[in-house]
């Protein structure tokens, strides 16, 4: 699929009844909107409109916005799974709302109360491709930039970071190696996060982790020592206690050079 077919999207979402009412935007989200698609990646798609969508076609999903559901809608067409989510205008009026700076200075931990669903709407406004008229998309992406978002969500790994590292730490001390190794594992999973975050790059999942290391410059740590960690494949079982030690201290190092 390349961007010279991508309205045809649209076309397709018209023929089969799935424009809802007051369509105020239609992008292109997740790996194909990225250019880092693979043969059989699913197409996602996102439809902001002032009137809900209904349609028997369409499942659920709990938000703890109001309304408390977006409406998700699944099929598959010319060899492809297609994925709509459904967002109401005034959802997402509420969705900023969470990510000010006034509440970022009054309770740092907002971001944490963001699901990921909230918080994969939001970043991916930064890279999504709008199909047709792109107003409502550039008029959130600026008011993306002037929020907190970013600075909550790198907030949140760098505490989960943090909490992780402390458990591995934790558990060597009193004897329980293998609970230390995973925490460790994890503490640095959440750190690498972190610091992607704070170049504004977040996506669901860690497929995609290597890809965007890859492409970044100037990190804390060359591609190979992260690669070696990731895969584990320096880890000696003999020597637990000594992994676990240069994970972490690794970790603070990474969460040191972070910008909130």
């Amino acid at each position: 699929m390349t961007i010279e077919n991508l309205p045809d999207l649209v076309d397709v979402l018209r023929q089969r009844g799935l424009i809802p009412p007051g369509e105020l935007a239609v992008f292109l989200v997740g790996s194909r909107a990225r250019g880092w698609a693979h043969a059989t990646s699913d197409i996602d798609l996102v439809l902001v409109s002032t009137e809900r969508f209904t349609d028997d076609r369409a499942m659920e999903l709990n938000v703890p916005l109001a309304p408390g559901t977006v409406q998700t809608v699944t099929f598959h067409h010319e060899g492809r799974r297609w994925e709509l989510k459904y967002w109401l205008d005034r959802q997402v009026d509420e969705l900023f709302g969470k990510v000010t700076w006034a509440a970022f200075d009054n309770d740092g931990k907002v971001g944490a109360r963001l699901t990921v669903d909230e918080s994969l709407f939001l970043s991916r406004l930064r890279t999504c491709v709008p199909l047709g008229d792109d107003s409502w998309v550039q008029r959130r992406r600026q008011q993306l930039e002037d929020s907190a978002f970013w600075s909550f969500l790198t907030l949140q790994f760098l505490n989960d970071a943090d909490g992780a590292a402390e458990d591995a730490v934790g558990l060597l001390a009193v004897g329980r190696t293998e609970g230390a190794v995973l925490s460790a594992r994890q503490a640095f999973g959440f750190a690498i996060d972190a610091m992607l975050i704070g170049r504004r790059e977040h996506d669901a999942g860690v497929k995609w982790r290597p890809h965007k290391l890859q492409h970044l410059a100037s990190l804390p740590l060359s591609f190979e020592d992260y690669w070696s960690i990731e895969t584990m494949r320096d880890y000696d079982p003999r020597q637990s206690a000594e992994w676990v030690h240069r994970v972490v201290s690794l970790c603070k190092k990474i969460s040191m050079e972070v910008e909130i």
